[in-house]
């Protein structure tokens, strides 16, 4: 079983982690990204970012500055969003560090897709970002023409099984080249409201955050185990879920609508 995951926009360099850092399958194209972004110019960078002036220009001077050869910090440790801080990578046991090399992948604009030891740099770059990239005397309209099916591959080279807990934007890199093949499962985590499943963005990153915590400390390795997540109050819902479904909700609401 893979699981993937989303990255977050704000990330921090810590070179002081014992962790034994690995590569990025995809080193070459994403220093053609960050290549790319060198040649920019300021209001280009903050346009394509999207954020304000004082964001854009931390990230553009990261950009001038930073060696991409150097100063690595392990993928998962380097980010910093409301789903890292409920994950707490920084206290995984060694057991923990074993279960997310093996299962655990991070998505990303930048890098494609990462391991959690896999080292990397601070950077800012969505999937989403309409970022024009010419690579094999080909140009690509966007990130995900840019990626194309890569992704997707280096997904399923040892797993058919995907647990989905990224957001549309990084999961739909990887939906359009499912086959029969695979078996994608997506985790939805919400509370309901006239007998619909309402997901509600800072609760769904801290759950997601949460199971990836849980996931590894309990070396969970089949879907139907999945299934027994009960992290932050939240309860699986046979009623709500489908075969490539698994919903969660709060565990009263479970109570009250299943009982």
């Amino acid at each position: 079983m893979k699981i993937i995951i989303s990255p977050a926009k704000k990330m921090h360099i810590r070179e002081d982690e014992a962790v034994s850092l690995t590569q990025p399958i995809y080193l070459q194209r994403a220093e053609e990204i960050w290549n790319t972004l060198k040649k920019m110019d300021f209001q280009e960078l903050k346009s394509l970012w999207k954020c304000n002036e004082k964001i854009a220009g931390q990230n553009w001077v990261r950009l001038q500055e930073q060696d991409f050869h150097q100063n690595f910090t392990p993928a998962i440790l380097a980010y910093e969003g409301i789903q890292y801080q409920y994950m707490a990578p920084v206290v995984f046991s060694e057991k923990q560090w074993k279960y997310g090399k093996k299962n655990l992948r991070i998505l990303s604009g930048l890098y494609g897709i990462l391991k959690p030891t896999d080292g990397v740099v601070c950077y800012r770059l969505e999937m989403q970002a309409k970022l024009k990239m010419k690579m094999d005397s080909e140009e690509n309209r966007d990130l995900y023409a840019f990626w194309k099916d890569l992704i997707y591959k280096e997904l399923v080279k040892e797993d058919a099984v995907i647990l989905n807990l990224a957001s549309k934007e990084y999961s739909k890199i990887v939906e359009p080249y499912l086959t029969e093949k695979n078996s994608f499962i997506t985790c939805v985590f919400g509370e309901l409201k006239e007998n619909k499943v309402l997901v509600k963005g800072t609760q769904a990153k801290m759950a997601r955050g949460e199971m990836v915590r849980w996931l590894a400390e309990n070396q969970i390795e089949k879907i139907e185990e999945v299934r027994e997540f009960q992290g932050l109050g939240y309860q699986y819902s046979t009623l709500y879920s489908t075969t490539d479904k698994l919903v969660f909700l709060k565990e009263k609401e479970v109570l009250e609508h299943e009982f």
